[in-house]
């Protein structure tokens, strides 16, 4: 018995769903991850797992080509005929949850990780994209997993779920091994001075507030705050909000923040940071919130849906107004001055994330919406 999970890269499949894929084995299924290839493909069948080529582009809107990414989808799900199909990311949910239908998959599971930038701004396509969510998400044997209660308030506001196929669960999850105060001994980035270190990680997109954080960065270096700013992150061609390479250039010139590209081994370079920060728009849950918190660092997150899910504020890090550099500097400020008060916040954070965040038992959480569409009795 099959269960296809589709998703719009391979690095989100493997960075993310892998705690469920094993499950689904460990319950007799055989996982299919379906996705374009990229350099993460090899790794995920290197474990193991099967994995089918989706021939999609992110930022595609060519109606011919996005035509055929469907029909692909459709293609597969004939094909394969899985118990369950689960999706995450805006084109795999409606072109996937569509195919479904059409081709006779019973059980379709859709994973809303976020809002993302159509629903930030004032997109011409937004009217479109609810219109097709409507339909996409409907169904009694759909279910629907959002990450915060802010999203899932917002689609059901807009009556784009139906009544009972809507389920909260926080988060992928963090691995507690991978991210551990442990881990941070373990090696990574020699600084070789005490100057300390502020780290943002993430996408190089403009709703994630990176224009922020180098605004609180500079604020604070004009204050004549010794500290040393690092983005770990790169470019993502796929998303309109992206940075260019001609902007990162021009802010690297000033000479603010240093730039370390994609990271594979991000706890490293969380080990080697006093406090992490995000100054996102809107999340779903951010995972480097979360690993930061499990590896016992404090962190500074804005105040909107998502980074609030993570950030108690004066308990394990600080909130701050969103699209507000000057409140940013002045939290990093002073937590940067008060390492004892870091120290506390790293404790808690470290708590909250295994009571609440551990990936095997969000894994569990999403098996059990498996069991709740009955495919168990499929075996």
């Amino acid at each position: 018995m099959k269960v296809l999970l589709v998703c719009n890269t391979g690095w989100n499949l493997y960075n993310f769903r892998r705690p469920i894929a094993r499950i689904l084995k460990e319950q007799g299924y055989e996982p299919v991850l379906v996705s374009p290839r990229d350099e993460y493909v090899s790794r995920l069948i290197a474990e193991g797992f099967r994995w089918i080529e989706l021939p999609m582009n992110r930022r595609s809107m060519n109606p011919f080509k996005e035509f055929v990414v469907f029909w692909k989808l459709l293609q597969i799900y004939r094909d394969e005929k899985p118990v369950a199909v689960h999706h995450f990311t805006i084109k795999c949910v409606l072109y996937g949850s569509i195919a479904a239908r059409l081709s006779g998959v019973r059980r379709v599971i859709n994973g809303i990780t976020g809002l993302g930038h159509v629903f930030l701004g004032k997109s011409a396509i937004l009217p479109w994209v609810t219109l097709a969510y409507r339909f996409a998400l409907g169904g009694k044997n759909t279910r629907v997993i959002f990450q915060n209660v802010d999203d899932l308030g917002h689609f059901e506001k807009l009556g784009l779920t139906g009544s009972g196929t809507a389920v909260l669960i926080k988060s992928s999850g963090v691995d507690l091994q991978r991210f551990s105060p442990a881990s941070a001994s373990s090696g990574g980035p020699q600084r070789g001075s005490d100057i300390p270190t502020v780290l943002f990680a993430g996408r190089l997109l403009r709703e994630k507030g990176i224009y922020d954080f180098i605004d609180a960065a500079e604020s604070l270096k004009a204050r004549g705050v010794k500290v040393r700013f690092e983005v770990a992150g790169e470019c993502d061609p796929g998303n309109p909000s992206t940075l260019s390479e001609d902007e990162i250039r021009a802010i690297m010139d000033r000479g603010i923040v240093r730039f370390l590209g994609r990271v594979d081994q991000i706890e490293e370079n969380i080990a080697a940071s006093d406090l992490v920060v995000l100054p996102s728009y809107r999340e779903g849950v951010p995972r480097i919130l979360l690993e930061a918190s499990a590896m016992e660092k404090a962190i500074v997150a804005t105040d909107v849906p998502g980074c609030r899910d993570v950030v108690k504020d004066g308990k394990n890090g600080l909130l701050v107004p969103v699209r507000n550099p000057r409140a940013l500097a002045d939290a990093i400020e002073r937590l940067l001055e008060n390492p004892e008060l870091r120290r506390e916040m790293g404790q808690e954070g470290r708590k909250r994330v295994i009571r609440e965040f551990d990936d095997r038992a969000v894994a569990q959480q999403t098996w059990n919406v498996y069991q709740d569409l009955g495919i168990e009795r499929q075996i």
